[in-house]
């Protein structure tokens, strides 16, 4: 791990943030691996893994929702912090860096709907039967 990180560190199986948390930051991946996964009663599904360079936390920053997902490190990895009002003084001077976060929100959209047409069109899919009623 590099020591000029700003961030902090966090070990394998860390968990960064919990699904139903409120955040009031965005996460930016500063070095190493994050897993996305969403738990819904006994089954999690990971929605992903974020690499260096990566950020989440964006939508429950934008919207005051809860996170979606708890988020894992994965191996020994360094995460930074951004809060709301600097995110959105950033956003506010920098259109380049609006952009970059919407371009990632509409590509991790697009991949959730690959996801869920896959999963309905899959035989023997209760998604798929009931969009045939």
């Amino acid at each position: 791990m590099k020591s000029t990180f700003l961030g902090k560190v966090y070990g394998d199986g860390d968990v960064i943030c919990r699904q139903g948390e409120l955040s009031d930051c965005l996460y930016v991946v500063q070095d190493g691996k994050v897993k996305a996964v969403h738990r819904e009663a006994e089954r999690e599904v990971c929605f992903g893994v974020l690499e260096t360079g990566d950020f989440f936390g964006e939508s429950a920053l934008i919207e005051g929702e809860v996170l979606p997902s708890t988020y894992r490190a994965i191996g020994d990895i360094c995460v930074l912090t951004i809060d709301k009002k600097m995110f959105l003084k950033r956003m506010h001077e920098d259109p380049s860096f609006a952009i970059k976060v919407l371009r990632k929100m509409c590509r991790r959209i697009r991949a959730l709907e690959t996801m869920l047409a896959r999963m309905a069109a899959a035989p023997g899919s209760s998604m798929a039967a009931a969009a045939g009623q």
